[in-house]
């Protein structure tokens, strides 16, 4: 196990954003782990939202990016299995020990997780046509 946990690491790179001695656990565990992981991921994260809109009967490609915005909002939120698997994707990425944090505090990570994965998503609304 300490061989891919060593390999995840090593693959995943640097943490992102500010982290001192004020820093919520929570939020050490965003910059350490989640950034780093959405970033690595990132292409992947477009391919998959890209794969759901086609699969949606391609609606979000004719919409206005104000509604675009919303729908991708609206989608990470209310599709629970399409959200759980971008969570997979997240997941998959952590470390044992990460994991075993992660599962303390699931929720609150998991909300943190899709807002970040959201906007991250909004940003690059000009990329995610077919």
């Amino acid at each position: 196990m300490a061989n891919r946990d060593l390999t995840v690491l090593e693959l995943r790179g640097e943490a992102f954003g500010t982290i001192n001695e004020n820093s919520s656990s929570e939020e050490i565990f965003q910059n350490k782990t989640i950034r780093p992981i959405l970033a690595m991921q990132n292409d992947l994260f477009v391919a998959v939202f890209i794969n759901y809109a086609i699969k949606q009967k391609s609606v979000f490609f004719s919409l206005s990016p104000e509604k675009k915005m919303a729908y991708i909002e609206n989608v990470i939120q209310r599709d629970i299995k399409f959200r759980n698997s971008l969570k997979g994707i997240v997941i998959g990425w952590f470390t044992v020990d990460e994991y075993n944090q992660y599962i303390k505090n699931s929720s609150s990570i998991n909300k943190r997780m899709m807002n970040m994965l959201i906007e991250r998503l909004k940003s690059q609304i000009q990329i995610i046509e077919v």
